[in-house]
């Protein structure tokens, strides 16, 4: 019988069992985006997960979403993630990267830069900044030309993740972030082959898993996806089509995984389920929700 604490073989790894850490931001780095002690103990106090992911990293200095977060796109912040990565290491564990680009969810008060997005929509609500929150600004609306640079910046996140110890990556494709922005039709207004149709929205995310596992091999990257998620005011249309279109792409990948959110009724995410044939690590819970989850949500999903 299979149980939360059945061992798992996950791309090249050997997981002793089938709890996963999921990825929650922390915002404890140091100044310029390094990575400290305090993050080493925190995650080497965590190493008996079957896998962790860690927090949201940005990939470049514009990906930055919010204060405190850490990068890893200078060499110092890949020397400041190893002894993170050695510790976890050291008690046994196992720990990918979340590659996380806020797009439009940031503030030119966070990194000095206008954020930018699919398109010139400004994210609904207000975003964190070193002096408190504030409504989220228009973003400048990526070029065609540009936007390939941004995909492969994840794939460049990931090269120095692995450089830095990281036994893998995950891209963060979830809860209105870059990807996330580009997969809904009212943040991305795009008339060009990144907009429009379900084919053409799923480009961006499709490019950039693509480059990352150019980059460091497909048992080294994850993604996360939230489907129907409504995160900083995106609105996915037609879900099941656009998830189906998009996880029928990744699937010729080979990726190690796919990290899903409740963000759909459950009917959906089974559907979903059938259409992934490969390993699926399912997060019971609304991130942001009250409700707390338990072993039975998680067995459920076995």
């Amino acid at each position: 019988m299979t149980t939360l604490f059945t061992g798992f073989r996950l791309g090249g790894l050997r997981l002793p069992n089938r709890v996963v850490m999921a990825p929650m931001s922390r915002v404890r780095a140091a100044e310029g985006g390094l990575a400290t002690p305090s993050m080493a103990r925190y995650y080497a106090q965590r190493a008996t997960a079957g896998l962790i992911v860690t927090e949201g990293v940005q990939p470049s200095l514009v990906g930055q979403s919010n204060p405190g977060t850490p990068g890893l796109y200078t060499d110092e912040q890949v020397a400041s993630w190893r002894p993170v990565t050695e510790a976890v290491h050291t008690n046994g564990g196992r720990i990918f990267a979340q590659i996380m680009h806020g797009g439009r969810v940031s503030h030119p008060d966070t990194n000095g830069l206008r954020p930018v997005g699919p398109s010139a929509v400004a994210a609904t609500g207000e975003v964190f900044t070193p002096t408190g929150p504030q409504p989220a600004p228009v973003p400048r609306a990526l070029r065609t030309e540009e936007v390939p640079e941004h995909a492969e910046s994840y794939a460049e996140a990931a090269r120095r993740a692995v450089d830095a110890g990281f036994d893998g990556v995950e891209l963060h494709g979830a809860n209105g972030y870059l990807i996330s922005q580009f997969l809904a039709p009212n943040s991305n207004l795009r008339k060009d082959r990144y907009g429009g149709s379900v084919t053409n929205r799923i480009r961006f995310a499709v490019e950039a898993a693509a480059a990352t596992v150019d980059a460091v091999g497909a048992e080294r990257t994850g993604i996360r996806l939230s489907p129907g998620g409504t995160f900083w005011g995106v609105e996915e249309t037609e879900v099941a089509e656009l998830y189906t279109a998009l996880l029928t792409e990744l699937s010729r990948l080979g990726l190690a995984y796919v990290h899903l959110e409740a963000t759909a009724p459950e009917e959906t995410l089974l559907e979903l389920r059938r259409v992934w044939p490969g390993a699926l690590v399912m997060n019971p819970v609304l991130p942001l929700g009250a409700k707390q989850t338990g072993r039975a949500e998680a067995d459920h999903w076995l």
